[in-house]
C-alpha cells in the first residue's frame, strides 16, 4: 500500500483528492491557496482535510525514516535477513517498527546479555525446546565457575533471563499488550510520600487518591496528575493486572507443564513483569500525553481562532485607556489608522477629586480636540472604576465604550515588534495603543503578540510546545488570509501570514511602500525583491489593494481569473467594474459557459459570490456590549444574580465567562445548557456573549461559579475532581484582575456628583 493509499484510507477521501491535494502541497502550495484556490484539483476539500492530509504525509514521512535508520542499523550489523526486511518494510506504524526492531536492538547491559555472554544461549534454546524434559542434567553441561556459573541454579537462572527477554521483544505479543493496555490499562496517581501537608500540594489533594479507565480519562485530569508528577506531589501508574499479561503470554511461549515447562513460565511471568509491562506502561503514559496533547492544543486553537475572528469596530478616532490605580490610566489618541497622535496619564480612579476633576477636564478636552469617535478600556485592573468615570462624563451615545480584553498587551510592549514600532515611548504607552488597536482590528494586533501570552486554553505550559507552535501558526494563517490583507496598511507582522509569503518577503514588501509609496494594483506586487512567480501566485489573492487600477484588486478573486471576470463583462455588456455593483448584469451571467478543465462550478460560484460582496469580511459585524453597572468586584454578586457576561476561555471542563468584577466565573459543563453537553465548545465559544445565574460566590478563595441553564440549581453544585487545579490553571493563563484598594476614588462615591458637568463646561471653555 502506498502512503497515498494509506491516508485515504484512513481519511476516508478519495484517493484523486489526496494525491491532487498532495502534489500541490509537494509544489509549495499552502493550505489557504489549496482551499480557495484549487477546488477542482482537490474535490473541494477544505482546510481541515487538507492540514490531515500534509500532517498524515510528515508523518510517514518520518515513520520512512525511521525504517531507514533501522535498516541501515541492521544492515552494518549483518543482521538484515530478506524476511525481516520484508517485515519492516510492510509495518504501518512507527510502534510496528519499533517491536521489530526490539530484538536487535542494541541493549545496554541487562541480566540477558550477562547471560548471553556466559554461554547460556544453548541452555535457552534447549529448555524451551524440551519443556517436558528436566533440564537439570542439562544446565550441568554449563557450568563455569569463571563465567560466574558456578552451579546449575546460577545457569537455570542466566537461562530464564535470556528467555524473559526474547518474551518482552516478541513483536506480535507486544502489539497484544498494547492493545491491553490501550483498552483495560487504569490510570492511577497517589500523594508522595510525606507531601501530604504541604502547601503547594494543595492543589492537587483531588487526585492524592484517585484512578479511572486510561481510555477515557479527559485531558484535563491527564494534564493536571502529570503536572503533580512533575513538581514531585503525586506518582502516577497506568496499569494492568499481570495475570491479563501473562494469560495471553503464557499459550505462546509454555507447550508442556514439564520441568522446563515451568521455567518457561518462570521466565514469561518475569518477562511480562520486569520488562514488558514497564516499556507498555512507558508506551501508554506517552499516548495518553499525546492524546491529552492534541486535544488540548486543539481547545487552544479552536479558542485562539475566536479571538483572531472576533468582530472589529473598524477604522475609528479612538482613545484607548489602559486602566490603573496608584500608576493612573495610561491614556492614547490613535487616529482611523491605528496611529498614535496623543498620550498622558489620567488620574481618574485614585487619588483626590481635584485629580479626577482635572482628568475629566483632560478627558474631555482630548475628546472634541481629537473628533473621538469611540472610547477602548482595558479589561484589567481598575477597569469597572475607569469605565464608570467615563460613562459619569454622559458623552453622546455615539461614542461608544467599549471594555477590551487586554491578555497579552503587555508582553506586546515588552516586545521587539513595540520597541520597532515606538523606539520613544515607555511600555505604557506602547501598551494602551495595543489596547486601542485591539479593538479596531483584533486579528491586526493579535498577530503580533505570543499567541501562548493571550491564554485561552489549559495547560499550555505543559503540552508539545512544537505542537502547540505549529497548530497556533496554522491557526493565524487561516484566520489572516480567510479575512485577507490590505497590502498598503498592514503591519509586516501581518503580512509575514499571508499564504506564500514570510518574515522576510513582508518585510521587503513594507519596505518598498515605504520607498515607492503606496501599491496601485497587485501586479506591482512582482517588484518587490524576491517576490517571485510562486510567491505571487500563494499570496495575490489575499492581498487587498483598495482602489486599485484593476477593479477586482480590492477582491479575493484570484489574478489569474482577471482574463475570466472580463470575458464575463464582455458577454453581458458591460465593464468589469459593472459587475461588482449591477445585481441585473451579474444575473446574466450564466456560469456553466465558462467551465473548462482548470475551472469548474466550484471557483465560478465563488466568483460570482466575490463580486456580490467584493472583499467582504467574513467575521461578524461589531455589537456594543456592556456589563451591569454598580456590579464590579465579586462582593457586589449574590446567588441568584442574573448577568450578562462575555466568555473569555473555553476548557475541556466548562467556560470562564467575564461579567465585570475582575475575576471570571466558571460555568461548568454540567451547567451550560439544560441537556447534557460532552464538549464545552459545542455551545459557547470565546468572544461570545451570554447570559448566566450566579451559584456561588467564594469571596475567601476568590471563585465564582456560574450557571447557563434556565432554571438553576441555587444549591450549588458538585465539583468535577480537578477543577481546583483547573481553575486556578485557566485563570493564571488568562490573567486575574487584582481587585483595587477599596479606600480609592470612584466616580459613584463623590460628595458632589455635578463636578463632572462643571468639567464639562470647563473643557468647552478651554
Amino acid at each position: 500500500m502506498t502512503h497515498l493509499e494509506a491516508i485515504a484510507r484512513e481519511t476516508g477521501i478519495s484517493l484523486s483528492s489526496v494525491t491532487a491535494t498532495s502534489k500541490l502541497i509537494a509544489e509549495g502550495a499552502t493550505v489557504p491557496f489549496i482551499s480557495r484556490y484549487r477546488k477542482e484539483q482537490t474535490g473541494s476539500l477544505d482546510e481541515v482535510q487538507i492540514t490531515t492530509i500534509r500532517d498524515r504525509m510528515l508523518q510517514l514521512a518520518e515513520l520512512d525514516s525511521r525504517r531507514s535508520a533501522v535498516l541501515k542499523s541492521l544492515e552494518e550489523r549483518s543482521l538484515l535477513t530478506p524476511e525481516l526486511k520484508k517485515k519492516l518494510e510492510a509495518a504501518l506504524t512507527t510502534n510496528a517498527v519499533e517491536d521489530i526492531f526490539a530484538p536487535f536492538r542494541p541493549k545496554r547491559q541487562t541480566r540477558a546479555t550477562k547471560a548471553i555472554e556466559r554461554g547460556l544461549t544453548p541452555l535457552a534454546d534447549w529448555i524451551f525446546e524440551n519443556q517436558s524434559a528436566d533440564p537439570e542434567e542439562e544446565a550441568a553441561k554449563f557450568l563455569n565457575p569463571e563465567m560466574e556459573v558456578p552451579t546449575t541454579v546460577e545457569a537455570l537462572a542466566g537461562a530464564r533471563d535470556i528467555i524473559a527477554e526474547r518474551v518482552a521483544d516478541d513483536a506480535p505479543l507486544r502489539g497484544r499488550v498494547r492493545k491491553i493496555y490501550e483498552e483495560d490499562a487504569t490510570v492511577s496517581s497517589k500523594i508522595m510520600y510525606g507531601k501530604e501537608e504541604e502547601a503547594d500540594a494543595q492543589k492537587f489533594r483531588d487526585y492524592f487518591e484517585w484512578s479511572e479507565p486510561f481510555k477515557s480519562i479527559p485531558s484535563h485530569r491527564m494534564l493536571a496528575i502529570r503536572r503533580g508528577e512533575k513538581e514531585g506531589f503525586l506518582l502516577m501508574r497506568v496499569e494492568v493486572p499481570l495475570d491479563r499479561v501473562t494469560a495471553v503470554a503464557l499459550p505462546d511461549w509454555v507447550k508442556s507443564t514439564g520441568p522446563s515447562g515451568k521455567h518457561v513460565a518462570q521466565a514469561v511471568e518475569d518477562g511480562c513483569k520486569r520488562l514488558l509491562m514497564p516499556s507498555m506502561e512507558t508506551e501508554a503514559r506517552l499516548l495518553a500525553k499525546k492524546r491529552a496533547d492534541e486535544t488540548a492544543i486543539s481547545v487552544f486553537a479552536d479558542n485562539f481562532r475566536e479571538l483572531l475572528l472576533a468582530s472589529p469596530l473598524g477604522e475609528k478616532r479612538l482613545l484607548a485607556i489602559d486602566p490603573g490605580f496608584r500608576t493612573g490610566c495610561k491614556t492614547v489618541v490613535l487616529d482611523r489608522s491605528g496611529k498614535l497622535l496623543h498620550h498622558t496619564v489620567l488620574h481618574a480612579t485614585a487619588g483626590s477629586q481635584n485629580q479626577a476633576y482635572e482628568a475629566a477636564v483632560e478627558v474631555t478636552t482630548l475628546i472634541k480636540k481629537f473628533d473621538i469617535e469611540a472610547i477602548a478600556i482595558g479589561n484589567g485592573t481598575a477597569s469597572r472604576e475607569t469605565e464608570a468615570f467615563i460613562k459619569k462624563l454622559k458623552l453622546p451615545a455615539s461614542i461608544p465604550v467599549v471594555m477590551v480584553n487586554e491578555s497579552g498587551a503587555s508582553i506586546y510592549s515588552a516586545s521587539d515588534v513595540a520597541r520597532e514600532e515606538f523606539p520613544n515611548e515607555d511600555v505604557t504607552v506602547r501598551g494602551a495603543v495595543s489596547i486601542g488597536r485591539r479593538l479596531m482590528d483584533p486579528l491586526a494586533e493579535l498577530v503580533k503578540i505570543d499567541a501562548k501570552a493571550i491564554g485561552v486554553g489549559q495547560y499550555q505550559h505543559d503540552v508539545d510546545q512544537r505542537a502547540l507552535k505549529a497548530s497556533l501558526d496554522d491557526t493565524v494563517v487561516s484566520a489572516v488570509n480567510a479575512v485577507g490583507v490590505e497590502v498598503n496598511t498592514a503591519s509586516k507582522q501581518l503580512l509575514s501570514y499571508v499564504s506564500g509569503l514570510n518574515s522576510s518577503l513582508a518585510e521587503n514588501i513594507v519596505a518598498w511602500r515605504n520607498e515607492n509609496g503606496a501599491f496601485v494594483s497587485r501586479e506591482q506586487l512582482k517588484k518587490v525583491p524576491r517576490l517571485g512567480e510562486k510567491a505571487f501566485e500563494q499570496a495575490a489573492g489575499f492581498l487587498r489593494v483598495r482602489g486599485g487600477q484593476h477593479p477586482l484588486d480590492s477582491s479575493a478573486v484570484h489574478p489569474e481569473r482577471y482574463p475570466l471576470v472580463e470575458k464575463m463583462a464582455t458577454d453581458v455588456g458591460c465593464e468589469v467594474g459593472e459587475l461588482l455593483t449591477n445585481e441585473a448584469a451579474r444575473k446574466k451571467i450564466d456560469l456553466k459557459k465558462y467551465v473548462s478543465e482548470e475551472v469548474g462550478l466550484p471557483t465560478l460560484q465563488d466568483i460570482l459570490a466575490e463580486l456580490a460582496k467584493p472583499g467582504r469580511d467574513p467575521r461578524k459585524q461589531f455589537e456594543l456590549f456592556s456589563f451591569v453597572e454598580g456590579v464590579e468586584k465579586p462582593a457586589d454578586l449574590s446567588v441568584g444574580m442574573k448577568l450578562p457576561g462575555i466568555v473569555t476561555n473555553v476548557t475541556a471542563f466548562g467556560a470562564f465567562v467575564d461579567v465585570g468584577v475582575h475575576q471570571d466565573g466558571l460555568v461548568h459543563v454540567s451547567q451550560l445548557a439544560d441537556h447534557f453537553v460532552r464538549d464545552a465548545s459545542e455551545v459557547v465559544k470565546v468572544g461570545q456573549k451570554v447570559q448566566v445565574t450566579v451559584v456561588e460566590v467564594d469571596l475567601k478563595r476568590n471563585r465564582i461559579a456560574l450557571t447557563m441553564k434556565s432554571k438553576p440549581d441555587l444549591e450549588g453544585r458538585r465539583s468535577d475532581p480537578g477543577d481546583r487545579d483547573n481553575r486556578s490553571n485557566a485563570n493564571r493563563n488568562n490573567g486575574p484582575r487584582p481587585q483595587g484598594n477599596g479606600n480609592n476614588f470612584r466616580p459613584n462615591s463623590a460628595p458632589n456628583n455635578d463636578w463632572f458637568s462643571q468639567a464639562l463646561s470647563q473643557a468647552k471653555k478651554k
